[in-house]
């Protein structure tokens, strides 16, 4: 790789960048699982109605994914495996994104269920513009993936404690 992309992608300002975008994706996906946490009930329904899961996998999908969006969610805010977080995000967004698309081309009539289940929220039908949304959510995820390499918050202050104690060390070694 030449040194001006290698360069941009060690730049130390996609730690500041991507902080509000971390931090965004971070409060939309905690609090896109509280209803599906909530009520698994409901969201199962929801699952179900995009028909893009086997019905056998319906409840062990309801139930899980909403765990893994405010582990991912979480992470991202606190800046701890950030980038982990952000992968997980990517992959949500994409799994996503081909149910929606599916479910578009299927003409279904439904509620997206991101936020609330069809029951709770009907005036948020899918659309195009639900995929739209989605795409900007999963281009921040990818910047975070790919730019964010010392994440501000919880892993760079790690970072920072595991580095002292060996320059310490390094100092008491020199002055020897």
């Amino acid at each position: 790789m030449s040194r001006l992309g290698h360069g941009f992608l060690d730049w130390p300002g996609h730690g500041w960048l991507a902080l509000p975008a971390r931090i965004y994706l971070g409060v939309v996906f905690v609090t896109a699982c509280v209803h599906k946490i909530l009520h698994p009930e409901l969201f199962a329904m929801d699952v179900a109605t995009y028909q893009f899961l086997p019905l056998v996998l319906v409840n062990v999908f309801a139930i899980t994914l909403p765990w893994v969006e405010l582990a991912a969610g979480v992470m991202l805010i606190v800046g701890w495996r950030a980038r982990s977080a952000a992968l997980l995000v990517v992959l949500m967004m994409l799994v996503f994104m081909v149910a929606l698309a599916s479910a578009l081309a299927q003409g279904l009539d439904m509620s997206c269920g991101c936020f609330a289940s069809n029951a709770v929220a009907e005036e948020d039908p899918i659309s195009w513009m639900t995929m739209l949304r989605d795409g900007g959510w999963l281009l921040l995820a990818v910047y975070v993936l790919v730019f964010d390499r010392c994440p501000l918050g919880f892993d760079r202050w790690l970072r920072g404690l595991r580095r002292a104690p060996r320059a310490e060390q390094n100092t008491k070694e020199e002055s020897r």
